[in-house]
């Protein structure tokens, strides 16, 4: 795509913002960056960029007579896209791309895109291996923390980049195609922004929008949502379920995951061949089962992967055994649906700590998931009061509140007796009392590791 001499207007001054400037600066554009928030200041953010940007940086309010030369936005995922600047430049004709749209426009090979509201993560991961145990050039991109923009420069014709892409990065695509794509989950997230969960469905839902009969889309036929939209779908639709046998597709039966096709059935593991545990990540197995076959990989390469595959940070993690006390690190459960699936697959007494940033979420679901199996539920942040209203309301009263990490981690080790479980797995987001929800989980583990043995 020629961009050459076009002036672009790159909306957000984090890691994808900055990736777009720098994508676009080797095609020439005439680039501003900017930013609503004053921020760090011009002179500090300067300072990220290459020698050779030439463009305006403008923090704060965005002149008229800027707003008149543009010809091309690209957003940041976490810049929402009904401020009233957007509307009206999208109302004079502007295009508003995403950081995923213009990373698009300049890839090469095949790409296999993941969303869903639980699992993302995990499954991008395991398809990334999946993908490097076959192919010799594998891009894993996206909402996983590196931007799209900043691998498409290397890719080739023959390269597979492994996209996960949140429900943010999915409203601002336009001719966005992947090979194969995956939809794990929708539960309500993100409400906050979205606003409805209509907009919030259709938003995963556009992951598939440009895919015909050639491409693939892998969904869960468990999830109802996901049933509706595959009876729209123009792709070739592979369903997996983790609840029935299915005619066609991937399924869970007896402990073994399995493929079934047209012609054959072929048993891909048992889930005690895998080093990750929970019904939630038999699914995201299974997911990456589809996505794998869906590419043409032959199923020895698929369990190989599979088997040696360790899960990925914050997701459950395991973190120490303390005076017999098992420490699990579940910082990503950020949304309700998360949180259930992670007090699931405990397999002991749990203390549990959560809270955090209200994102409009409701907490009746996860506090009836308990079902017996929390002792202590540990709360912190924002939402501890909401989240302490709903428990007593629903019967659950052994709640304790705190201030912080520190002291939620000293009142388990205190409170857990040998063989029992410490889980952190907020239900929230981190904004608030963490920068994101890495820092909290790592904090989390500091204190846990700083425990007597």
């Amino acid at each position: 795509m020629e961009l050459e001499g076009v002036n672009i207007l790159v909306v957000g001054t984090g890691i994808s913002g900055i990736s777009a400037v720098n994508l676009l600066i080797s095609e020439r554009a005439n680039i501003i960056l900017y930013d609503s928030k004053e921020g760090q200041g011009e002179a500090a953010l300067r300072e990220k960029l290459p020698k050779e940007f030439n463009g305006q940086i403008i923090l704060g309010e965005l002149p008229k007579e800027v707003m008149k030369t543009i010809e091309l936005v690209v957003l940041s995922p976490g810049v929402p896209t009904d401020l009233d600047y957007i509307n009206e430049l999208r109302e004079n004709g502007v295009p508003i791309w995403g950081e995923i749209e213009l990373g698009y426009q300049f890839s090469k090979g095949k790409i296999v895109a993941i969303t869903g509201t639980n699992g993302k993560t995990t499954t991008t991961t395991l398809v990334g291996e999946i993908m490097k145990t076959y192919f010799e050039d594998v891009f894993v991109v996206g909402n996983i923390g590196i931007p799209y923009t900043s691998m498409v420069k290397k890719t080739t014709k023959d390269s597979v980049t492994v996209a996960e892409m949140s429900s943010f990065q999915l409203e601002t695509i336009h001719n966005f195609v992947p090979n194969v794509s995956a939809i794990l989950n929708i539960t309500p997230d993100h409400l906050d922004r979205h606003h409805t969960m209509e907009a919030y469905i259709n938003a995963k839902a556009n992951i598939m929008m440009n895919q015909g009969e050639n491409e693939t889309c892998v969904l869960n036929y468990e999830d109802k949502e996901l049933r509706k939209i595959g009876e729209l779908a123009k792709a070739n639709i592979l369903w997996f379920s983790s609840q029935r046998k299915l005619e066609k597709g991937i399924y869970l039966l007896n402990d073994n995951i399995i493929y079934k096709n047209d012609n054959s059935e072929t048993t891909v593991c048992n889930i005690h061949d895998l080093k990750i545990f929970g019904r939630h990540n038999y699914e995201n197995v299974m997911a990456a089962v589809g996505m794998s076959i869906a590419m043409g990989i032959p199923m020895s390469f698929i369990y190989k992967a599979l088997v040696e595959f360790k899960g990925v940070e914050h997701r459950i993690e395991y973190v120490a055994t303390k005076q017999g006390v098992q420490y699990y690190n579940d910082s990503k459960g950020t949304n309700p649906d998360a949180s259930i699936q992670a007090v699931k697959a405990m397999r002991t007494k749990t203390l549990l700590i959560g809270g955090g940033y209200d994102k409009d979420s409701e907490y009746d679901e996860w506090i009836r998931a308990f079902d017996g199996k929390v002792k202590y539920l540990v709360l912190m942040g924002q939402t501890k009061e909401k989240i302490a209203n709903t428990a007593r309301k629903l019967g659950f009263h052994d709640i304790i509140m705190v201030e912080s990490m520190k002291e939620a981690v000293e009142f388990c080790a205190i409170h857990a007796n040998a063989g029992e479980s410490v889980l952190l797995s907020p239900c929230c987001a981190s904004w608030g009392m963490f920068k994101n929800y890495e820092e909290r989980g790592n904090m989390f583990k500091e204190y846990v590791h700083a425990l007597k043995d």
